[in-house]
């Protein structure tokens, strides 16, 4: 059964932001690994194409992954294949994170169902520098996605090492913005500050 926690120090601040919960509803979280080696895998046909890997997610929500040409791509719910999230990557080379957050809606007549999702990819950025070992910068970005109905799609980045509070604003994409975000219409948002190892979304930002 999820649960949901009492209303925390700030959230009444929160609640009065565009695209926030209602009165008497709150914001919380919960956190689960992500182990590719634990899902269930189906191997590619292309010399590029690393497979699909499909995964237990939280509260019923599957997480799908396929990587190809040294990107992964990472998708949700039940329609994960068919969602604009399964064709977003970021433009450097990335691997997947290794957890998890689900950001959901708690209050009267809800259960928790999570409405964004957060991970920290990593990335490996083609440098100019020559003191950086092998020409590559290694960096981290907080990948926001919207989960469904309405869409699965990214809606956020932020530099994992750059920013100090890193998960806060990445917390902010998806609590003020996720629920609302058109996938498709609207451009990610970006927040914070974005160091050498920080990668654009693929293609430019758009799905």
């Amino acid at each position: 059964m999820l649960k949901c926690a009492p209303l925390a120090a700030g959230a009444f601040a929160l609640a009065m932001l565009p695209g926030s919960p209602a009165v008497g509803e709150t914001i919380d979280h919960a956190a689960t690994r992500f182990n590719v080696d634990q899902c269930r895998h189906k191997q590619g046909r292309e010399p590029e194409d690393y497979g699909e890997w499909r995964c237990a997610g939280y509260a019923g929500v599957a997480v799908v992954m396929t990587a190809g040409d040294q990107r992964v791509y990472v998708s949700y719910g039940p329609h994960a294949r068919r969602e604009p999230a399964a064709t977003q990557t970021l433009g450097a080379p990335n691997g997947e994170g290794r957890s998890i957050e689900w950001r959901m809606v708690c209050g009267p007549g809800r259960k928790g169902r999570p409405f964004a999702t957060i991970m920290r990819w990593t990335t490996a950025v083609a440098a100019d520098d020559p003191k950086v070992e092998r020409g590559v910068q290694r960096g981290e970005v907080l990948v926001v996605t919207r989960l469904g109905p309405g869409g699965v799609c990214h809606v956020g980045y932020v530099d994992g090492r750059q920013n100090p509070d890193a998960n806060t604003l990445a917390r902010a994409i998806a609590d003020r913005h996720a629920r609302a975000f058109r996938c498709g219409k609207d451009k990610p948002i970006m927040l914070g500050d974005k160091g050498p190892g920080f990668s654009e979304p693929y293609g430019g930002g758009r799905d």
